[in-house]
């Protein structure tokens, strides 16, 4: 196993309570959406997931798209995560990542970059062969 370039470290009690970092700079109260026949109250471990591959999947394209000689500057990344049955009693995830590209980038060239990114991003590195993940280029 290699050294860890950062950890992250949180500690949560559910998805009816909080969820915290050591660090001090998350902390959230966490509830079930209403959708779930929650209070939906607080945020819940989908949108937190939703808002980091977001995040990590962007910062992979700047790299990427550095290294393809392309500016994606202005890319905007949403990801939508769904809680899914899994047919055994449990539950997964599934994603679909929505990418909105300048539009200097042709569709050929920005689904490429999607594909390139996809390999590098550690969410994505992650997931694959665990859960669907959908890119869309918007």
């Amino acid at each position: 196993m290699s050294k860890a370039l950062y950890t992250a470290v949180g500690t949560a009690s559910g998805r009816d309570g909080r969820g915290v970092t050591t660090d001090g700079k998350l902390d959230v109260k966490l509830s079930p959406p209403a959708e779930l026949g929650g209070a939906g109250a607080g945020t819940n471990p989908e949108q937190l997931f939703a808002v980091g591959y977001a995040a990590c999947f962007a910062s992979a394209m700047q790299l990427v798209g550095k290294k393809q000689n392309l500016d994606v500057t202005d890319v905007a990344v949403t990801a939508e995560v769904g809680l899914v049955p899994n047919g055994a009693g449990g539950f997964g995830l599934e994603v679909t990542l929505r990418v909105e590209l300048p539009d200097e980038i042709s569709a050929e060239a920005g689904h490429a970059l999607l594909e390139a990114t996809h390999q590098v991003c550690p969410y994505s590195n992650a997931t694959r062969g665990n859960i669907p993940v959908n890119l869309v280029v918007e």
